[in-house]
């Protein structure tokens, strides 16, 4: 098994939609969105224009976060920002620990057939990579803290406490925030500025 991290740029919108898109063209589905842009933005995009969102910040110099390949394969995406694009910067639940401009780390999906393989691991690693490539002196998530209880597969993509521990984070403050009954934690790692993009970037 090789797996490979890539930018998610415009030739790979395809397989971005294959990680985020409806079954039909015309639903509205997430798309990575709700945390990427304000809640007046994400109820007026509706059907396939939040598909044609998605693939306009593909279209940009940064891109909307990362995707896994396994054997060439799309297997995985995670989406990574400057926080302060995101509605995080103004978030009541989750606190800011300072003034940098950090990058954070708020969705990692995996495809089913392709768990249990480590992908998550890939992904959050390729995010961090990128980040650090952009000069992101910081990276933040807000997961889980499961304490190694079952997390709920449709609010699985927070990310838990430990795989961010794996990553390297520790944790940087508490958060008001709850997910699948569990409490958030806000995680962070700094970085150094130096390094290389993910493969494809």
């Amino acid at each position: 098994m090789t797996v490979e991290v890539a930018t998610a740029t415009a030739d790979r919108f395809d397989d971005v939609a294959v990680m985020l898109g409806p079954k039909r063209p015309d639903a509205t589905v997430c798309w990575c969105l709700s945390h990427r842009v304000d809640a007046r933005t994400n109820r007026e995009l509706i059907g396939p224009a939040r598909g044609e969102y998605v693939r306009s910040l593909c279209g940009r110099d940064q891109g909307p976060g990362v995707l896994a390949y396994e054997d060439g394969e799309v297997a995985g995406w995670a989406a990574v920002a400057p926080r302060s694009e995101l509605p995080f910067a103004r978030s009541r639940k989750i606190p800011h620990v300072d003034d940098l401009p950090v990058w954070s780390v708020w969705c990692i999906r995996v495809r089913p057939g392709f768990r249990r393989r480590g992908i998550s691991h890939e992904l959050l690693s390729g995010a961090v990579t990128y980040a650090r490539s952009q000069s992101a002196p910081a990276v933040e998530g807000y997961p889980v803290d499961n304490q190694g209880a079952k997390v709920d597969p449709t609010l699985a993509y927070v990310g838990t406490r430990g795989l961010f521990e794996q990553a390297g984070f520790t944790r940087a403050a508490d958060t008001r925030s709850v997910s699948g009954g569990f409490p958030r934690v806000l995680m962070r790692l700094p970085l150094d500025p130096a390094g290389s993009s993910p493969s494809g970037a």
